[in-house]
């Protein structure tokens, strides 16, 4: 079993990299295998909605966008991590999971998301939400905890002055490998839930 934390800041070491410690941390001693991806101070640009993924089973810019993808395809969950600027997420992380979900085709259902989100002092919950909307339209179980994912501070010496941030960030690594274990045995018992699709809302008629 195997969870992603991507790191959106561009601070190897700030405090979203704090928060996502403490979650990996946890996760490690629940029996569960983690690697954090530090994405934040890469050169990502958005999706052009060119469906050239569509044909050629990647995205048609060639970067760690790609790589990210093959990983996912392979794990049990996903932790986003992301400052807040202007009570919103960091544009890098943004335009990396635009591609990543527009680009891969492989089910998601029931592999896990949370979004951990750091924060000066406000605006963390907009962002919080901008990313969980990732998870709810594919499938994707969200992991809560003991108060909405964040950390706060001005720089990881501040977080860890935040003892209930990092309190919920442990309790988040918790419940995340709970249902990541609880998930894999509903699967040998029950298989998957069947997700009906191919009808599409576009309103042809003009109704």
């Amino acid at each position: 079993m195997k969870v992603l934390l991507l790191n959106g800041s561009a601070h190897i070491n700030g405090c979203t990299s704090r928060a996502l410690k403490e979650v990996s941390c946890i996760l490690n001693k629940e029996g569960i295998e983690t690697e954090i991806i530090h994405v934040g101070n890469k050169d990502i640009r958005g999706c052009i909605s060119c469906n050239t993924c569509a044909s050629k089973g990647s995205c048609i810019f060639d970067d760690i966008v790609n790589d990210i993808a093959l990983k996912f395809r392979d794990a049990d969950g996903l932790v986003v991590g992301t400052p807040t600027y202007y009570a919103g997420s960091n544009g890098t992380i943004l335009s990396l999971l635009d591609r990543l979900y527009y680009s891969t085709d492989y089910d998601k259902t029931m592999k896990v998301g949370a979004a951990v989100v750091s924060s000066r002092r406000a605006g963390s919950t907009s962002a919080f939400d901008e990313i969980n909307k990732y998870f709810t339209i594919s499938g994707m179980p969200i992991v809560s905890s003991t108060y909405w994912n964040e950390v706060h501070g001005f720089s990881a010496g501040d977080v860890e002055k935040d003892a209930e941030g990092l309190q919920t960030m442990r309790n988040l690594g918790r419940n995340m490998a709970f249902l990541i274990k609880a998930i894999a045995l509903a699967k040998k018992q029950y298989g998957i839930p069947e997700n009906e699709k191919g009808t599409y809302t576009s309103f042809p008629d003009g109704l």
